[in-house]
């Protein structure tokens, strides 16, 4: 299977510890038009490469992604959306899930009922925190209340699924506050968290703060702490916690999420996407970044975007770098990874000499279980996830 990731790069305010590419613009300034215009443009080019292919490009999920695409004009969102379906006619999975990041500020009850209208079937709402400090310490718009009030207006439409953000590891908050908060956003009956570890980095406001010993940051041990209380919190709630950042109640998964974690291609369309395909062969693969410039990728995707190549970053993947980055994510699911699984398509021998050397070590550790060709992080070792899956490059 496959994605298709949209990028929409506009927020009403940058986040300090944000490293997307996102612009502050208020909504009405914004060429919702012109940029669906642009979108659709680069869907037509790069479609007539992946239905001409041999191998199969079916798209099980659709992500809008940002920046804050909620800002979107849900009409023009809702185009776009129509253009991917109507190139891959033929090439859909069944049930298509369609995913709109949204933030509090914009988002009620109208915005969420525009959106469903539109064909989008779930809504990732970016509450992050549910203390008043903590989101002035975040750069964020909304208040506690207002974080709450999204939460229920998206829950109040029928049919749709919702999910919430929550942010772990910050200065001063203790393990009760994390499992409080995370308890209070299980008990609106979400279906759906993601918690993440506060992450500081570079060319961010944040980054530079740190980088000038200016910015407070939580000590080792209190990230744990709040970490292993929003695990149990939310296991307690019945939400399973089905990878390392990710809790839902069994069949809620995020299935656009799991493509990545699964090293599934993926098409990336919009300003500073992101997209990896699948050579013909299965073995290689092509990972680009489009234009981080909106002014300049709207430019180059007019007409027939023949321009819009020259914008790209782009990057040949060998098979052996593909099992790498499928370790490193793999790893992330409270399932683990089946290596040799992973290896098979991509030709490239999964237990090397090297490999079994350093599995015994992180085994002996108690970093990873292995049963097989499964490779599996244990719970009390997940914070060491990053360490672990590079220890078997």
């Amino acid at each position: 299977m496959a994605s298709v990731y949209v990028h929409f790069p506009y927020c009403l305010a940058k986040c300090p510890y944000c490293d997307f590419t996102s612009y502050a613009a208020k909504r009405e300034d914004i060429d919702h038009r012109g940029y669906a215009d642009a979108v659709l443009s680069e869907l037509g080019r790069r479609a007539r490469t992946l239905t001409a292919g041999d191998r199969p490009f079916v798209v099980d999920s659709v992500f809008f992604g940002g920046g804050t695409p909620s800002l979107w004009d849900p009409t023009e969102l809702g185009r776009v959306l129509r253009g991917i379906f109507s190139v891959f006619e033929g090439r859909l999975g069944r049930d298509v899930e369609v995913t709109v990041e949204c933030n509090p500020t914009s988002l009620d009850e109208d915005r969420a009922r525009a959106l469903a209208d539109q064909g989008v079937g779930r809504l990732s709402i970016g509450t992050q925190s549910l203390d008043a400090a903590a989101l002035k310490f975040l750069g964020r718009l909304h208040d506690p209340d207002g974080a709450l009030a999204a939460v229920r207006a998206a829950l109040g439409v029928p049919g749709l699924r919702v999910s919430t953000d929550l942010i772990f590891g910050l200065p001063e908050q203790s393990p009760e506050d994390a499992s409080a908060q995370a308890r209070t956003l299980a008990d609106l009956g979400l279906r759906h968290v993601s918690a993440y570890q506060l992450t500081i980095e570079p060319g961010t406001r944040f980054g530079e703060l740190a980088k000038r010993g200016r910015l407070p940051l939580a000590d080792d041990g209190r990230v744990a702490e709040a970490f292993l209380a929003v695990d149990e919190t939310l296991v307690a709630s019945g939400l399973h916690h089905y990878e390392i950042s990710n809790f839902a109640v069994p069949g809620e998964e995020a299935r656009h999420n799991l493509g990545y974690w699964r090293g599934e291609p993926y098409l990336g369309l919009g300003c500073g996407a992101v997209g990896a395909l699948e050579d013909d062969d299965g073995a290689y693969a092509t990972r680009y970044r489009n234009s981080t410039s909106p002014e300049r990728y709207v430019k180059v995707n007019q007409g027939d975007g023949r321009d819009a190549a020259a914008t790209e970053e782009v990057e040949r993947l060998s098979p052996e770098t593909r099992l790498k980055e499928r370790i490193m994510l793999g790893l992330r699911l409270a399932r683990g990874l089946d290596l040799a699984a992973a290896a098979a398509p991509l030709g490239v021998e999964p237990f090397t000499r090297e490999r079994e050397r350093d599995l015994r070590d992180l085994e002996n550790r108690g970093r990873i279980v292995r049963d097989g060709t499964v490779l599996r992080i244990p719970r009390e070792a997940w914070l060491f996830t990053d360490d672990t899956a590079a220890r078997l490059f």
